[in-house]
């Protein structure tokens, strides 16, 4: 299966965490294209925040969606990701936007990832690398990025 992750950090080395997240995906999941780090603002906070290095990458996976975000939370855990307050700073994060052009809604589980159509960080990286990506539900990435622009 087709699998879009977006990957962000904003605490520690970034650069680092990104580095070592990539290399952590690479032995579940066979990484077919990884975007360009982009240095972004953080996304609707209300605290002072350092800003994030983000990036989108597009692999292929024999895993479930299920099986892949718990793959993704425990390389979250393992580079010393602690969940506390929405969208706090992170050492970490590592989301499923697209798996397949699947819809899927469950308990652990929302694809696409429903926000993705109004994150730049996100939409950016990814037609960096697929010039013609689309997003389920929303319509091609580089319409999506255009609106917000």
């Amino acid at each position: 299966m087709r699998v879009v992750i977006a990957l962000g950090a904003n605490l520690g080395n970034p650069r680092a965490q990104l580095d070592r997240a990539i290399e952590a995906l690479g032995e579940v999941i066979k990484i077919d294209a990884i975007s360009s780090f982009y240095e972004t603002k953080p996304f609707r906070v209300n605290e002072e925040q350092p800003n994030y290095l983000n990036a989108v990458l597009i692999a292929e996976t024999d895993l479930t969606a299920e099986q892949l975000m718990k793959q993704l939370l425990a390389i979250e855990e393992r580079l010393g990701r602690k969940r506390s307050t929405l969208n706090a700073a992170r050492t970490i994060d590592i989301d499923i936007i697209d798996y397949q052009g699947m819809v899927i809604t469950s308990q652990n589980l929302i694809l696409p990832h429903p926000r993705a159509y109004e994150r730049e960080f996100v939409l950016r990286p990814w037609l960096e690398i697929d010039s013609e990506a689309h997003l389920v539900g929303f319509g091609a990435v580089k319409e999506l990025l255009a609106a917000l622009n």
